[in-house]
């Protein structure tokens, strides 16, 4: 017999604000992509200067991964996700009223600096709102609100863009990114017992046991053991996210220009290869947590799924290649999305897996890869397609940086915490006699 739930409970319901966070953040960034031809000819933009665009978004994205996870272990995610999400709105209703390629890449960069603390924020959330055995299904599970973010965003700004035009488009959704950030501050607390709706079975499940108890104060970030920790979950990310964000940039404009497809069947397209990151995204956290709940290892639960991911999408992207056959590379594509996006929930689950008490400066740590991909992958493709008119040629790179991310994965050591490792000597100054 089937028990359907009675209430939902105050943990699950965080999780889905998250989860429509992860969405709407997705729709506001990819959203130049689909609307990149008109916006390129009606301001009259080189696909390099449409790179350069794409990748004004990433510059203060990757500062901010670091400066807003540390922000959120200090200040907490509530007043973090606020600040970030008013910023992040503002700019996205601000790109609306651009005039030509410099207010274009400031709007651009003012929505990079609202959602650079966002995911690293996030992860600070799941923290203290998520069990340990569901980490691999939480990361998992927002990220694929991310993917279905991408995969709508195509048909939908398409639709919309129909109805107000491109500029009339980005306002109604920095109207939406408003309204999420006023649900927010209202409904969340950053101690789970602060809660008016939790109760002591949830707290039990979160392994607080607690309920009067103090939260501790919170140390200061060790810096300087933290982030050679981390370098190697950074250099594993940055190989996964030059080729994320070759597609959430430029697919639309592959089948466009690449195919000579008109908009609308270009963003079908885009969106039904985004479609398959959806699936991948919920299925590797799901993976994950099984491994991790049969065989108690982090190493295997983690590492081995990153690697099936990254190799599996090398794979499939070297087949493009080898045809021109519009629907087989369609197929090829998603396919590479499919196991790109296995990735997200194992190697979102391993900072807090590292380093829980530095969750969201861990997690920073770590998006500051792929934040740095987004700066040099859309513009590097753009410029290669401008001087070779070949649109293939700029996947030979991510099929090698893939290939090295997941041997990276072997370095990473999500099963070693960082609070058991020693701090580093310093040396004793004997006095002179």
């Amino acid at each position: 017999m089937i028990t359907i739930p009675r209430r939902v409970t105050a943990p699950g319901m965080v999780l889905f604000l998250l989860c429509l966070m992860y969405f709407i953040t997705y729709v506001d960034r990819v959203n130049v992509g689909t609307a990149g031809p008109a916006i390129k000819g009606e301001l009259g933009l080189t696909n390099t200067e449409l790179g350069l665009v794409f990748s004004a978004f990433a510059y203060p994205y990757a500062v901010f991964q670091i400066i807003g996870g540390a922000m959120a272990d200090k200040w907490g995610a509530r007043r973090t996700l606020f600040i970030c999400g008013l910023i992040w709105a503002a700019a996205t209703v601000a790109t609306g009223f651009v005039g030509g390629v410099v207010s274009l890449f400031l709007a651009r960069f003012a929505l990079g600096f609202g959602e650079g603390a966002t995911f690293p924020t996030a992860t600070r959330a799941m923290q203290s709102w998520v069990a340990k055995d569901q980490r691999g299904f939480a990361q998992g599970i927002t990220h694929s609100f991310a993917r279905f973010g991408n995969a709508i965003t195509p048909p939908l700004v398409v639709l919309m863009m129909a109805y107000v035009g491109w500029r009339g488009a980005f306002v109604v959704l920095g109207i939406v990114s408003f309204a999420w950030v006023l649900v927010w501050v209202f409904y969340y607390r950053d101690d789970p017992r602060e809660h008016k709706a939790i109760t002591n079975e949830d707290l039990e499940r979160l392994a607080i046991h607690d309920r009067t108890a103090k939260p501790a104060a919170k140390p200061p970030v060790p810096w300087r053991r933290l982030i050679p920790r981390m370098a190697p979950v950074t250099l594993t990310y940055f190989c996964y996210g030059w080729s994320l964000w070759l597609y959430l940039n430029w697919l639309p404009s592959f089948f466009k220009d690449g195919y000579g497809l008109d908009i609308k069947n270009s963003a079908l397209f885009a969106s039904g290869v985004f479609f398959a990151g959806v699936v991948g995204d919920t299925l590797g956290g799901v993976v994950s947590d099984r491994i991790l709940k049969k065989t108690g290892d982090l190493q295997k639960a983690r590492r081995n799924v990153i690697c099936l991911g990254m190799l599996g999408a090398a794979a499939c992207l070297a087949g493009v290649f080898f045809t021109k056959e519009l629907t087989l590379v369609a197929l090829l594509l998603s396919g590479g999305f499919f196991f790109l996006e296995l990735v997200i929930g194992p190697i979102w689950s391993v900072p807090m897996d590292i380093a829980p008490q530095y969750a969201g400066t861990a997690s920073g740590l770590m998006n500051f890869g792929s934040a740095f991909a987004a700066i040099v992958s859309p513009l590097t493709f753009g410029l290669i397609v401008d001087l070779t008119g070949n649109w293939i040629l700029p996947f030979a790179g991510s099929i090698g940086l893939l290939l090295l991310g997941a041997g990276l994965a072997f370095t990473m050591h999500p099963e070693r915490p960082f609070e058991n490792e020693p701090a580093p000597l310093t040396p004793r100054v004997v006095p002179a006699e």
